[in-house]
């Protein structure tokens, strides 16, 4: 069910909450020692709701597996206008609650951008399926500047946030962290969703250890890129609670790749084969303890305006 504000919507009284789903590329090649047991079916959905995930993101061509326990949500990309109806018919007649897009490819003039814009609005509403345009590398999300244009042309609109691409993508860090958090201000303010992941500014996906208190032990460089990660996700949390509705849910999803994808990086073992520098399942698992922290301080915040956004970087 959609909510008024194109946000997920349970249909219920409860107040605004937090869903914490996997993307389920995060299990695709995993390394050899990971703490997944290598689960299909309703095995795999057994064991993610064992271990805390409350939903999946199935990937674009993916069938749902039959009496599932977790609800599921989708991803694709639309290239052009006139694919956006088709895409989103698609993804509501696979029982999807809402979709990620991938949208465009970076290069489109602003006309071209709004046009793409507003037919993805159009099939939102005509299919009542939330979708959300994904800040994202070789789109028209790709940067700060057009990002911010978008929502000032459409208000309406709403994002998944994978920060990474901005951090990483943009360098986010170099110049004024603190500017450049105010002007992402109208982003925030739009998130329905959220892909997990931590990158550095130099490294699209980093690990983190479990310690969320202190700067990760394989951290290089001087920036504490935990610390900003924690603040970019809470003022989302932060974005989402200010204007959600009875019954909304914001979607974190860890979304973890492989290597196949230049994502994951890839270091000699004893033996001199590579291998990913750690388990992606096992940081999901991190990831999704993370998740329910920052939005815990982003309620906290919401309560009071003095804690609204703070600087430096908040500790979980």
């Amino acid at each position: 069910m959609t909510s008024t504000s194109h946000l997920l919507n349970d249909g219920s009284t409860a107040s605004p909450k937090l869903g914490v789903y996997l993307n389920l590329d995060n299990l695709v090649d995993l390394r050899a020692d990971t703490i997944w047991p290598g689960l299909d079916g309703l095995p795999r959905y057994q064991r993610l709701m064992a271990d805390g995930f409350e939903g999946v993101q199935l990937t674009t061509d993916d069938l749902p597996v039959t009496g599932a326990l977790l609800p599921h949500c989708g991803l694709d990309r639309i290239n052009t206008p006139d694919e956006a109806d088709s895409v989103a018919a698609k993804h509501a007649a696979r029982g999807d609650l809402c979709l990620t897009i991938h949208a465009g490819w970076g290069l489109e003039n602003d006309d071209e951008v709004f046009h793409l814009v507003e037919a993805i609005l159009s099939a939102s509403d005509k299919h009542r399926l939330p979708m959300f345009i994904e800040t994202h590398r070789a789109t028209i999300t790709q940067d700060l500047w057009r990002t911010v244009q978008i929502t000032k042309k459409f208000p309406e609109v709403r994002f998944n946030a994978d920060f990474s691409h901005y951090y990483c993508g943009q360098e986010l860090v170099y110049g004024d962290w603190a500017s450049k958090l105010a002007y992402m201000e109208p982003i925030f303010a739009r998130v329905g969703f959220i892909h997990g992941r931590i990158s550095s500014p130099g490294c699209m996906q980093v690990p983190i250890d479990a310690d969320l208190t202190s700067r990760p032990p394989q951290a290089h460089g001087a920036l504490n890129y935990l610390d900003h990660f924690k603040e970019l996700w809470t003022r989302a949390m932060l974005g989402f609670l200010r204007t959600a509705l009875q019954g909304d849910v914001l979607i974190f999803a860890p979304e973890l790749l492989s290597g196949t994808y230049y994502y994951a990086r890839l270091f000699p073992d004893a033996s001199g084969q590579l291998s990913e520098e750690s388990d992606r399942y096992a940081q999901a698992v991190i990831y999704k303890d993370l998740a329910r922290a920052c939005f815990a301080e982003a309620q906290w915040r919401s309560m009071s305006p003095a804690r609204a956004n703070p600087l430096p970087c908040l500790q979980v």
